[in-house]
């Protein structure tokens, strides 16, 4: 175990100290320049679209999902055990600072999503009756022959173990330790529940996971923002302080830890760019599968809806979080993942502040659970065919039980070593696909102009 441990650490310092915070960062700011800085000039309009799409019981068709439905898989992907447990995690490893790389990367990964979403419309596909699309419908449209069936196949087996398997053994780890903090219940019996409903919900397909996630996604956003609010209402002053902390650890570690934790600013940009890819998940390959099923006139309009989800995970959701630690001091407790959070829930609402985040983490966690469970399978289907589906969708129970009554410290490691190696084959071929997303997007704005 030491062995693996040892190995997943130093391919982790590879991937996120060095090769992909240039491969993020650097795709985003492309993107960002030859759409114009999209995210700007389109988040108007991504808001308008957004809410006036929002439904609680929307209607698929045989051309897909509704654009909220998709928008609300996606969603319910990206917010997870990322916008709590990750949200500390990042703040109690590379302090205050990290938040403020987060938004960085947040704010590029828009541009980065657009284009994600944009490429799975335009290359999607019907099998069996059904739409589907993502990364590796889009790696073989723009890679012909044996490499692009090698990039998508590798693709497939990272995002298959990152998130069907490892990461939602993350996101169930999450909930049951809440739970036993919050209400003593031990992990193992919260997993039960957990792998028996979710077993549920697979049986039915694309279609229920988004009645479901249309439906959890509003109202469990809703009441972690209001919960938050309130927190930061009874510690005014502390949000100022907050905001120092972030933009001058981000710089300046030192100026606000006094070296205490050994955190640099390569460090705070580590945690930043890791955390907040595992949190709203731009430039991973994970969304674009939901973005693909969504019944859209042209894909610039589900490009545009797609940023929006960054924006809700990371500007609203994270940071709110960040805020509520650093406001009411919860950081000198030590404590750190979800525990942290709890501590600075509590010293709010007191007892009741365990509660609160167990009930969000369920909410937050189980909607992920289901969400990355779908991507997962849209690539066992591309690699084994729809009759391996079943031994997949057992094989994600048995995982989401067992990550409940886990040490989550290696499997959080594993999950970021897999989610940064599913990273790569889908930001070469986002590069490679920039002619044909500056074209599609050219069509966009000439069909709606200013709109």
């Amino acid at each position: 175990m030491n062995v693996i441990a040892s190995v997943v650490a130093h391919v982790n310092t590879f991937l996120w100290d060095y090769a992909l915070l240039i491969l993020l960062l650097g795709t985003g700011i492309i993107y960002s320049f030859s759409l114009k800085f999209i995210q700007v000039r389109k988040f108007g309009v991504g808001m308008k679209k957004m809410f006036g799409n929002f439904s609680l019981h929307g209607k698929s068709s045989e051309n897909g999902l509704s654009s909220f439905q998709a928008l609300a898989t996606a969603i319910a992907a990206q917010v997870g055990t990322g916008n709590i447990a990750g949200a500390a995690t990042a703040i109690a490893s590379g302090g205050p600072g990290a938040i403020f790389w987060m938004w960085v990367s947040a704010f590029f990964g828009m541009a980065t999503i657009y284009a994600e979403a944009v490429m799975a419309q335009h290359t999607r596909v019907k099998e069996n009756g059904v739409v589907i699309g993502g990364p590796v419908y889009y790696i073989k449209y723009i890679f012909k022959g044996k490499f692009g069936k090698f990039l998508a196949g590798f693709f497939s087996v990272a995002i298959i173990l990152a998130l069907g398997f490892m990461g939602n053994m993350v996101q169930s780890n999450s909930i049951g330790s809440s739970f036993e903090t919050a209400f003593g219940i031990k992990p193992f019996y919260v997993g039960i529940v957990i792998a028996i409903i979710a077993a549920f919900i697979f049986i039915g397909g694309i279609n229920r996971i988004a009645r479901v996630t249309e439906k959890v996604v509003p109202i469990m956003a809703l009441i972690y923002i209001v919960g938050c609010l309130v927190i930061l209402g009874m510690n005014i002053q502390g949000v100022g302080k907050a905001f120092h902390d972030i933009f001058v650890a981000a710089f300046n570690p030192n100026a606000v830890l006094g070296g205490a934790l050994g955190v640099t600013v390569q460090k705070a940009m580590r945690f930043g760019v890791a955390r907040g890819l595992f949190s709203n998940e731009a430039g991973m390959g994970s969304t674009p599968h939901a973005h693909a099923t969504a019944d859209v006139k042209h894909p610039g309009d589900q490009g545009i809806i797609a940023m929006m989800g960054v924006f809700i995970d990371t500007f609203v959701i994270l940071t709110l979080t960040a805020l509520v630690i650093l406001s009411t001091g919860a950081l000198s407790s030590g404590k750190t993942a979800s525990a942290l959070a709890q501590v600075a829930f509590d010293s709010a609402f007191g007892s009741f502040g365990k509660i609160f985040i167990a009930i969000c983490m369920l909410f937050f966690a189980f909607t992920t659970i289901i969400g990355w469970y779908y991507f997962g399978e849209v690539n066992v289907k591309n690699l084994f065919g729809a009759k391996a589906v079943k031994v997949y969708a057992a094989l994600v129970v048995l995982f989401v039980l067992l990550g409940s009554t886990l040490k989550v410290e290696l499997v959080w490691d594993m999950s970021d070593m897999f989610n940064g190696l599913m990273v790569i084959p889908n930001l070469i071929a986002i590069l490679a696909s920039i002619p044909m997303v500056m074209k599609l997007s050219k069509e966009y704005e000439k069909l709606h102009g200013n709109k």
